[in-house]
């Protein structure tokens, strides 16, 4: 057990060193300076503010966590299929990809007025949001893994008369999970991201939501606060995913 908590820390002093002294550096600025605090708070002011139970703090972020845990799901179940069923022939590709070429060029801005409009208000259609910022990743890098493979070994398993489905399952997708887990990664960070834009766009519930409530009043604190959450969730959410990663591919652990 203190070995695994050793590995642990071993892994995550870096960046906590860095955090701390990148905070030491802000509230240096801010001393030094005397700027004022609705142009930039201090370290402090934006701790009190996350204890500032006025913002309603675990309310507004159960709504984020939910569209992006949500979104995130989404986009991993969908595209991971979609991934590899445009693998399975030529003719899937060629129709499917270029569609999904064409969607992805959209901002995905545009697109939240269209979701309202269909949806409603709510924490669904920023669901929605989520997981259209968020598939794309995952679903290019499914078909590159499982298309990216040593030919010698496909023929080898041909030669054996291995039937294509067991080709597919046995040897395709395992060779593709480094793939899939860094299209995973790339999604969790962007299903935040569509998560906070639906909130922006059209919601009265969510961290977006705090951040603009405490525009209007130049609560900057307030705003710090809301990214701080919003980070925590995203760290949160990529750490669940290289956490799967490691459950999956146990003889991935970094490079030494």
């Amino acid at each position: 057990m203190w070995n695994k908590l050793s590995k642990f820390l071993e892994q995550i002093y870096p960046f906590v060193g860095l955090l701390i002294l990148l905070v030491g550096l802000w509230q240096m600025l801010v001393v030094i300076t005397n700027i004022q605090s609705y142009l930039l708070p201090s370290p402090v002011r934006v701790v009190q503010a996350l204890g500032d139970m006025q913002w309603r703090w675990f309310y507004q972020a159960e709504a984020t966590s939910i569209e992006i845990f949500g979104g995130f799901l989404l986009a991993a179940s969908v595209g991971i299929l979609l991934g590899i069923t445009i693998t399975w022939s030529n003719i899937l590709r060629r129709a499917i990809l270029p569609m999904l070429v064409f969607l992805n060029s959209l901002p995905k801005i545009a697109l939240a007025p269209l979701f309202i409009i269909w949806l409603g208000y709510g924490i669904i259609p920023n669901i929605v949001i989520a997981f259209t910022t968020a598939f794309f990743p995952v679903v290019i890098n499914t078909a590159a893994g499982v298309v990216e493979i040593d030919p010698n070994l496909i023929n080898f398993a041909k030669s054996l008369r291995v039937p294509k489905w067991k080709r597919f399952f046995k040897i395709r997708i395992p060779n593709a999970l480094p793939q899939i887990f860094a299209g995973l990664k790339t999604s969790a960070t962007l299903a935040v991201i569509g998560a906070i834009v639906g909130e922006f766009v059209a919601s009265s519930r969510g961290l977006a939501a705090v951040i603009m409530q405490a525009q209007g009043i130049l609560a900057t604190e307030a705003i710090f606060a809301a990214l701080v959450w919003i980070s925590v969730l995203g760290l949160g959410l990529y750490g669940l995913v290289a956490l799967t990663e490691k459950i999956f591919m146990p003889w991935a652990q970094g490079i030494e």
